[in-house]
């Protein structure tokens, strides 16, 4: 009991404005232990590009069809499929994409370029086993 006293004792030397000069210390000390919220975390993740892009091929080599389209997500940095299809890649901050495609047999990989809501490039492949390549354009919908 004689311990609990002294601490109490020690509190009243803490009265008056001497006290509150460690206020801004402890308001630091208690914003830093506040975890940020879900949405800052959120924003600071989301990319400039995120969304999902509707990308239209055109072959200029090789006997493969044309005109396809192909729905890719982008979120981040990351570049997946949003339809059917195996899609990995990824998009710098300035814009730069590369991409690899992968549909049962066929494969491509691709490279280019989004800037706002706007894409182009070009690819290469083994679209059912002819070699093909060409170019593309995508749109954010």
């Amino acid at each position: 009991m004689t311990r609990f006293r002294r601490l109490i004792a020690r509190f009243d030397d803490f009265s008056g404005l001497r006290s509150l000069r460690w206020l801004p210390i402890l308001v630091v000390f208690a914003a830093m232990a506040v975890p940020p919220s879900a949405d800052a975390a959120t924003r600071r993740r989301a990319g400039v590009y995120d969304g999902t892009w509707n990308v239209v091929f055109a072959t200029t080599r090789g006997n493969c069809s044309s005109g396809y389209s192909v729905p890719f997500t982008v979120i981040g940095s990351r570049v997946s499929s949003a339809g059917g299809g195996r899609v990995s890649g990824s998009v710098s901050r300035a814009g730069a994409v590369a991409v690899n495609v992968s549909v049962g047999a066929s494969r491509a990989s691709g490279g280019g370029r989004l800037v706002g809501s706007y894409g182009a490039g070009a690819w290469r492949g083994i679209i059912t086993g002819d070699r093909c390549s060409g170019t593309w354009q995508a749109t954010r919908s």
